[in-house]
């Protein structure tokens, strides 16, 4: 059974970036069709997809956060990380990292934007 876990600070300023990284185990993240997403919920409001780094490491973002977003990866580690550039308050949210196609969520790691 593949488990997805976020990590990376909790609090950070406005107008920095935001990282997390997302750490896979029980299965590669190289893994033809697997792909590898990361979405947020702010408080108060519904899911939002960001974007998804593909098993052949194709990226892909939302429109509305694509000048903003970056996904990365690291096989060695079997990790995919989220940077988020030039943040906001309305940037605050619990981040998921998910494994769509095999269901499974991270627990979720909450960021705060805020001086």
């Amino acid at each position: 059974q593949v488990h997805v876990q976020e990590s990376g600070p909790g609090l950070v300023k406005p107008s920095q970036t935001l990282s997390l990284t997302c750490t896979v185990s029980g299965g590669s993240i190289t893994t033809s069709s697997y792909a590898w997403s990361w979405i947020r919920q702010p408080p108060g409001k519904g899911l939002e997809w960001m974007g998804v780094s593909d098993y052949d490491g194709s990226t892909y973002y939302s429109p509305s956060l694509k000048s903003r977003t970056s996904i990365s990866r690291d096989t060695s580690k079997n990790q995919f990380s989220l940077q988020l550039i030039s943040v906001t308050p309305e940037d605050t949210a619990v981040y998921y990292c998910v494994a769509p196609q095999l269901g499974s969520w991270g627990q979720g790691t909450q960021v705060t934007v805020s001086s």
